[in-house]
């Protein structure tokens, strides 16, 4: 089992080399990996209330990263999103942990607030282990089946 190191940092906490490799995976991942072209910088990572967890291994290898934004940015709900593991760590129960640490986050910076998701169609039944409840017909964001999941506040 991998050893991970959980962060939450604001942007401005990031430091270039952590923002870096930030962008790094979620180009890796959302655009490489995937096969999709799409506008991965966007203005809610320099959110003053946006938040960006990160999960290191020992070695303190970027192997995990979730952003999270606060209601009324993206949506009147908070919102989970970029929600990634790097390849060589998956089914290893890493997105569970990320996940799990994820919304214990929420819960504390945005108390008794929704979060809504716009989950990849393939990962819903991942998200409703954790309450989420899909809320729209599937459609394609990037070239991707997507469906907006939502769970209500704890």
């Amino acid at each position: 089992m991998v050893n991970i190191h959980w962060t939450f940092s604001s942007f401005p906490e990031l430091t270039v080399d952590q923002l870096y490799e930030v962008l790094q995976l979620r180009v890796d991942v959302f655009v490489v990996e995937q096969k999709c072209a799409y506008r991965e910088l966007d203005d809610y990572d320099r959110h003053e209330e946006t938040r960006h967890f990160s999960g290191r291994n020992e070695v303190g290898q970027l192997i995990a990263y979730a952003r999270l934004l606060p209601p009324g940015l993206r949506y009147p709900e908070g919102n989970l999103g970029r929600f990634v593991v790097k390849a060589d760590f998956r089914k290893q129960g890493i997105g569970h942990q990320l996940l799990q640490t994820a919304l214990q986050e929420i819960s504390r910076c945005w108390n008794k607030t929704p979060i809504r998701i716009s989950a990849q169609d393939y990962l819903q039944a991942f998200y409703a282990k954790y309450g989420f409840i899909r809320v729209s017909d599937v459609y394609l964001e990037d070239g991707i089946p997507h469906v907006e999941m939502m769970k209500e506040s704890e």
